[in-house]
């Protein structure tokens, strides 16, 4: 069927500027390093552009090479975060290699222009330190040079997510069987948001919406939704890319799991987009690869496509994630929108009978409980019995994720999904005109998201439900 979701004609378009979300603080105090004490080659102390900390700022020289090199304590070994001050004042990427003593930890950390020399934005990276002395070296990659550097603030650590939270409780997810499991081999069951394009709607995704879909609603994941097409990634794969590092970090911060979206939607066809698809995993997967709360979901819907043609497209991709991160979980589309080929006239019997050739894998399946219900569901009872399913994208309302919702039938496949321990995520997280986003219009332009008074009939609903999370079992 005819899904056209989500047309940028149908959106008031939004400039989604690449500007990295505010840190949070851990729960040590964040230590901060000026940067015109540290080491530097290749650049000199200013001060002549105002807002920066300290005594001035370091201004690279414009070459390949140039660095900063900062002399830090870590109280603990484990990961920390890094978070960088700097200004921009070009429309350029001036990437930075991040060195820890003496050995890569990240290739190619964005510093996108900031608009103006007087303009300070950070950038944050999560790295493993010693305890003790660390070395971290901040170098220019091309022949602009690095930003202006203000400081690096490195927070207090202690090896690992914050105590109590979904991430710390479950660590390294795996598939065993039918079922996500946790590092205790339990089976468990994520639930959480998707975010709306993220070049449409990321003035929604920042630090205090994130900050009350962790703590207030209590998700266990985020699904950071990234679009090829429709002004997404292939517009401009740099800004996409560093978006998502970005988005990935703030995640990891709140202990949240991060689920990051390939979303193909037109063409339906995931092959169309293999070779953008191999750079942008490989990049997301290399830097990550660390992290024990990231998943990568290759293909959001499949459409109007063969099933075969998706697992072609499949057993392409996933190893090449698989040469940088070997044991994330990797989720996969469905044909027919994610249905197990329901809403193109097939069936699950597709994928049955020609399972992807990978392990740790699992494969989406999404519906629209106002327009999805006996068949669809029936589909997804049985099939769930078989192969590893996880909800990527759900609604109450119909397909367009529009109209009236079915709060009812919605709570039906709830109330399945929970029997059968599937976790899901539910569209959208965002001010969108149409029912299915939560927010109402002109809540993301302000700092409060807490409680119910901003959220449309569905946002109550559905964060009502995130709120009561599984037990997690550990033991």
């Amino acid at each position: 069927m005819v899904r056209p979701r989500w047309r940028a004609a149908l959106v008031t378009v939004l400039a989604a500027a690449s500007l990295p979300l505010s840190a949070q603080s851990a729960p040590a105090a964040p230590v901060q390093y000026e940067a015109e004490n540290a080491l530097i080659s290749q650049g000199v102390v200013e001060a002549n552009h105002a807002g920066f900390t300290g005594s001035g700022f370091v201004n690279y020289d414009n070459v390949t090479g140039s660095y900063v090199e900062y002399t830090v304590t870590a109280a603990q070994a484990g990961q920390h975060t890094l978070s960088f001050r700097y200004a921009n004042g070009t429309t350029a990427n001036r990437p930075l290699d991040v060195t820890v003593n003496g050995t890569l930890a990240v290739d190619d950390l964005a510093f996108a222009g900031t608009g103006a020399w007087t303009t300070w934005r950070t950038v944050t990276a999560t790295v493993n330190l010693a305890a003790g002395t660390n070395k971290i070296r901040t170098t220019a990659v091309t022949v602009n040079g690095g930003p202006n550097a203000d400081s690096l603030s490195v927070d207090g650590g202690g090896g690992g997510p914050i105590a109590g939270t979904p991430v710390e409780i479950n660590g390294k997810l795996h598939v065993c069987g039918v079922k996500l499991c946790n590092q205790y081999g339990k089976p468990i069951q994520l639930r959480g948001m998707s975010t709306h394009g993220i070049q449409w709607y990321s003035q929604c995704v920042k630090t205090a919406s994130l900050d009350a879909l962790a703590t207030d609603w209590k998700a266990d994941i985020l699904r950071v939704a990234m679009y090829i097409q429709e002004g997404g990634y292939e517009s401009n794969p740099r800004k996409y890319t560093d978006m998502m590092h970005n988005y990935i970090e703030e995640a990891t911060k709140r202990g949240m799991y991060v689920l990051v979206d390939w979303h193909q939607l037109d063409p339906g066809d995931p092959n169309a987009n293999l070779s953008l698809a191999k750079t942008f995993f490989t990049e997301i997967a290399q830097r990550h690869k660390d992290k024990v709360n990231i998943i990568y979901d290759v293909a959001n819907e499949p459409n109007n496509v063969t099933w075969a043609r998706v697992k072609s497209y499949a057993e392409q991709i996933i190893p090449v994630i698989r040469a940088q991160d070997p044991d994330s979980v990797v989720f996969l589309g469905t044909h027919g929108w994610s249905t197990f080929g329901i809403s193109d006239g097939r069936d699950e019997t597709d994928i049955l009978n020609n399972p992807v050739n990978a392990t740790n894998i699992m494969y989406t399946f999404h519906f629209y409980a106002a327009s999805h219900q006996d068949e669809h569901y029936d589909a997804l009872a049985r099939t769930a019995d078989r192969i590893p399913v996880f909800i990527t994208e759900f609604g109450t309302q119909t397909y367009t994720g529009d109209g009236g919702n079915d709060f009812t039938y919605s709570q039906k496949y709830l109330d399945l999904l929970a029997a059968k321990k599937i976790g899901w995520t539910n569209w959208n997280f965002s001010e969108d005109f149409r029912s299915g986003a939560v927010f109402k219009s002109g809540t993301c332009a302000g700092s409060s998201f807490t409680g119910t008074s901003m959220l449309k009939p569905a946002g109550v609903w559905v964060r009502d439900r995130i709120r009561t999370p599984d037990d997690f079992p550990t033991g």
